[in-house]
């Protein structure tokens, strides 16, 4: 009986992804995420799940930034993104990234279940015909990528706040901590991106970012100075 995560904040596709898969998977023992909060919790708590089906635009992430953090923490639990961006860079970038598969959230029922199953026996799925990656020097990016996927849960949060452009006081605010323990982990964040700003911090969290589709927009980076 295969255990499924459905990472998605919109509950409408969420909730049509779930039928999708009961209706393949007659047993699937299937559990569900809105944001990355809740899901950071459902994969504690079910990290013997055979696969992750994860929206590149979960709140609480950045971009790429919540496949790095999950591959990097659950390496054994494959990621099949699930997305309406479907861009062959962004597809090739989840890839490179570590996903298992990329599903463009226009597939029809029928191909979500046989595209799973690819990825269930260990195969990477991608939509047909899919253009072959541009070659571009993407080393900045795969540093960033490695430094967030060594990222503790709650440095993850904190990083990704701030890329969002909250202050301190409204991080601890949403983390329930004091402003010190926020201080705390931004100095760890930034040793570990080998940055000495905030705004420096944002910049290198934002190559991993990418626009929602059919709007482009960029976290506001405000300009308060040091951790």
């Amino acid at each position: 009986m295969p255990k499924f995560i459905v990472a998605d904040d919109h509950p409408l596709f969420r909730g049509a992804l779930v039928q999708a898969l009961e209706q393949h998977f007659k047993m699937a023992d299937i559990v569900q995420a809105e944001d990355v909060e809740s899901l950071q919790k459902q994969v504690q708590e079910n990290n013997d799940a055979d696969l992750l089906l994860l929206d590149l635009h979960m709140p609480g992430a950045s971009g790429f930034s919540g496949l790095i953090f999950i591959n990097g923490q659950y390496p054994h639990i494959p990621v099949m993104v699930v997305s309406a961006n479907e861009q062959a860079s962004i597809i090739h970038q989840a890839i490179d990234y570590g996903a298992a598969g990329f599903l463009p959230k226009s597939s029809p029922p029928e191909m979500i279940g046989s595209a799973i199953e690819q990825v269930l026996q260990g195969d990477i799925w991608l939509p047909a015909n899919l253009p072959p990656a541009d070659q571009v020097d993407n080393d900045d990016k795969a540093a960033i990528a490695e430094v967030v996927a060594s990222f503790t849960p709650q440095q993850f949060r904190v990083a990704n706040m701030l890329a969002d452009g909250l202050l301190n006081k409204q991080i601890a605010y949403e983390m329930d901590v004091t402003e010190a323990t926020v201080k705390a982990h931004l100095t760890a964040i930034f040793r570990k991106l080998g940055v000495h700003s905030r705004t420096q911090a944002v910049l290198a969290m934002n190559q991993l970012n990418l626009s929602p589709p059919q709007l482009d927009s960029c976290p506001p980076a405000h300009s308060e100075t040091g951790p």
